[in-house]
């Protein structure tokens, strides 16, 4: 009966899901060598090829599709027993920005879960301002959050995000008439930018829909009333972005900053596997 390694199989899923070595090792906190070397040891006495590697992609080969959902099941069933000695559930709260919230935040959630079932992760949403005085002040355990400010250089990079003038395809602008915005209300760093962009460049603007949130001003942009500016990460689906097309100006990229001073050990690794789960999802 062959006995398997629990570290090697979360290792296999957690590359399954993030679809890179290097990403699974971050959210361990180990290194992308050590994470190669588990799998191979575990494909060695599964006698199985679990993955196919390239030197730019990751994927599941036919036989680790068809080990990916027990490997789970084994990762949770470990988890869970572990968690039975557990004194409380602990409450881990983190802030992120609105503007980098899109359809993948299920499977950032879901990757977070693994890592530690008896973590309750208590998540808000709001500006990066905000959420950066929310941490300040002590209400937040850690905040990922875009970074406007260039005279604070405390944080972790996560990685840079791209934005675009996002719109529906269809999306028409008369020219002569002012570009018809979707925005998030002031003091929203997004929309001065965006703005200032536009200012700068001498286009003349007007703002058509104001939202409350990245998926209102997707939602406005996807009925074809506006364009926006957003992280094209989270643009929503069947949008394109036409700053080459209208000749606007190009925006500037930015960092996405993570604040933390955790100390509990258990709670480092969720945000650790919510990092690699940022950055596996922007790239």
């Amino acid at each position: 009966m062959k006995t398997l390694d629990i570290e090697a199989v979360q290792a296999f899923v957690l590359v399954a899901d993030l679809t890179s070595f290097t990403r699974a090792a971050e959210a361990l906190g180990s290194t992308q060598s050590a994470i190669s070397l588990k799998i191979k040891r575990l494909e060695s006495g599964l006698g199985k090829r679990l993955l196919e590697r390239t030197p730019r992609l990751v994927r599941l080969s036919a036989e680790g599709a068809a080990f990916l959902a027990s490997a789970r099941n084994l990762v949770a069933a470990h988890q869970s027993a572990i968690g039975s000695f557990a004194v409380k559930q602990r409450r881990l709260v983190v802030g992120i920005s609105q503007h980098l919230v899109g359809a993948d935040l299920a499977q950032v959630l879901k990757r977070m879960s693994v890592t530690d079932p008896s973590l309750v992760i208590e998540l808000r949403i709001e500006t990066s301002r905000a959420m950066l005085q929310a941490y300040d002040s002590g209400d937040l355990d850690a905040a990922i959050v875009l970074r406007h400010d260039a005279r604070r250089r405390d944080g972790e990079v996560l990685l840079e995000e791209e934005f675009g003038w996002i719109a529906a395809p269809d999306f028409n602008h008369p020219p002569g008439e002012p570009l018809r915005l979707a925005t998030q209300a002031e003091p929203c760093s997004v929309r001065a930018m965006a703005v200032g962009a536009l200012d700068a460049a001498g286009i003349p603007w007007t703002e058509v829909f104001v939202g409350g949130g990245v998926a209102t001003i997707g939602a406005a942009i996807s009925a074809g009333l506006a364009i926006g500016a957003l992280v094209r990460r989270v643009a929503p689906a069947g949008s394109v972005d036409l700053g080459p097309r209208l000749a606007l100006p190009k925006l500037p990229n930015c960092d996405v900053i993570l604040y933390s001073n955790l100390a509990d050990a258990g709670a480092r690794g969720a945000l650790r596997t919510l990092g690699a789960a940022f950055r596996a999802n922007a790239g």
